[in-house]
């Protein structure tokens, strides 16, 4: 594959999000005028997802279901320098290559702080311990898009291809070779999840996750407990 230096591919793994795609796919055309790539995934959608990508992304894929195995697809048709994976529901603010630009270096990968979308206090006391957890562990999560130089990704053979916990297995693997870029500026990304569930209800659920995967039960099975 032939890369690209200072060009940037955005990749994002959807399933049935006509719903967010159009606000995230009009945001992201700033990124494509800059001369950046937009590279969507589609998991099998049964909606107008696949329709809606086609007609403002650059390369538009399909593929067999979850995020890993989209991410990776998409991964290895792109032409840039610098893979940023991003998932339909987060927003990345106005300088974010810049950002990632002032940082290249032979071998790096690094993520965004994360806001979440409500305005409620205890949202920001929960996206206040996302980043500094992710500071002091080195583990960083989907939702603070991930970017990695495209070599270094090669590297360490792209995202585990498993149900759940990608994000911290391929963390786990690249923290081993170099400490992740923190960067302060923030991506907005939906907090849906926490008020569809309740905040102390997920936030319970993401720990005993991540508890449990450290202790070595299955993704397949973790799956299970998340859906």
């Amino acid at each position: 594959m032939r890369w690209c230096t200072g060009l940037i591919s955005i990749i994002i793994p959807v399933l049935n999000e006509e719903k967010k795609l159009p606000d995230l796919l009009n945001h992201l055309q700033v990124f494509r005028k800059q001369g950046h790539e937009l590279i969507i995934v589609d998991g099998g959608s049964d909606d107008n997802s696949l329709m809606l990508a086609q007609m403002s992304a650059d390369n538009v894929l399909v593929s067999r279901k979850g995020r890993a195995v989209q991410m990776n697809s998409g991964a290895s048709v792109a032409k840039g320098d610098v893979l940023l994976f991003l998932h339909s529901d987060t927003f990345l603010p106005e300088a974010a290559f810049n950002m990632i630009e002032n940082h290249v270096q032979e071998s790096f990968w690094g993520r965004f702080d994360v806001r979440l979308s409500s305005n409620k206090f205890i949202f920001r006391i929960i996206e206040f311990f996302i980043n500094v957890r992710s500071r002091l562990t080195s583990i960083n999560t989907g939702d603070q898009a991930i970017f990695i130089k495209s070599q270094l990704f090669t590297t360490v053979g792209g995202f585990p291809e498993i149900a759940l916990m990608e994000d911290i297995a391929i963390s786990k693997k690249l923290k081993k070779i170099i400490s992740p870029i923190c960067l302060k500026q923030k991506v907005i990304t939906s907090s849906r999840r926490w008020e569809s569930r309740g905040v102390s209800a997920t936030v319970f659920l993401m720990w005993k996750l991540r508890l449990y995967y450290f202790c070595g039960v299955s993704p397949d099975r973790l799956n299970q407990l998340y859906r």
